[in-house]
């Protein structure tokens, strides 16, 4: 599917936006927001350089909240950026603008694609990107030196809408990342984990870097 006219900054069609939705917004799809971008500036450099742009909302979103502080602390182990952050409650023109939505469960996914905005080809949890974006041969997908990296994400896109009917969950239970709102910092931390370990394979597919070491 191509990115219709009036995705990205003033309806440029050199950028790309990926949007992590969860319930709140004050602590999965943050912790997943801030991940990304530190996982991007890693990567690019400068994401922004390179097109990409993230973001977050929630279905329930605690509209100007701050992020959970346990969420901060997260975010602070990763050594993400957490400062400046602010919640913000899901709306139409955020799912129209975005290239790519990333859930946190299924249900976020079926709120989401319930909007209209023929968001169903470009809306995943992260979790199911995460096992689609490993079935496809990177090879197949534009060199970023060449096309950019913007180009490179929308056939991404494109080739995991294309195996979802193909490569089903093991589980039920397996694309869904469980809220850690008001539990312990340990349980915020292996979400943290699950999280990161998510976005690692899908961030290298993006942008066709690999993870420094």
């Amino acid at each position: 599917m191509t990115a219709p006219e009036g995705r990205g900054i003033a309806g440029q069609a050199d950028t790309f936006r990926i949007l992590h939705v969860s319930t709140g917004n004050v602590c999965r799809s943050p912790i997943t927001e801030r991940l990304t971008r530190h996982a991007l500036v890693d990567r690019l450099g400068d994401p922004l350089s390179g097109g990409l742009i993230v973001e977050s909302a929630g279905t329930w979103g605690h509209e100007g909240a701050p992020m959970e502080a346990n969420a901060e602390i997260v975010l602070a182990d990763f050594g993400a950026d957490a400062s400046g952050f602010v919640g913000r409650e899901l709306l139409d023109e955020h799912v129209i603008r975005a290239d790519l939505v990333l859930t946190a469960t299924r249900d976020h996914r079926a709120q989401v694609i319930s909007m209209g905005h023929s968001a169903g080809l470009r809306t995943f949890t992260l979790k199911e990107f995460t096992r689609l974006v490993r079935a496809i041969d990177p090879a197949t997908l534009p060199d970023p030196r060449d096309e950019g990296v913007v180009e490179r994400a929308r056939a991404l896109v494109r080739a995991a809408a294309a195996l979802r009917g193909w490569l089903l969950a093991p589980t039920a239970e397996a694309d869904e990342v469980y809220d850690p709102y008001g539990a312990p910092i340990t349980f915020f931390r292996s979400i943290g984990d699950e999280i990161n370990q998510a976005l690692d394979p899908v961030v290298t597919a993006l942008t066709g870097v690999p993870a420094p070491h």
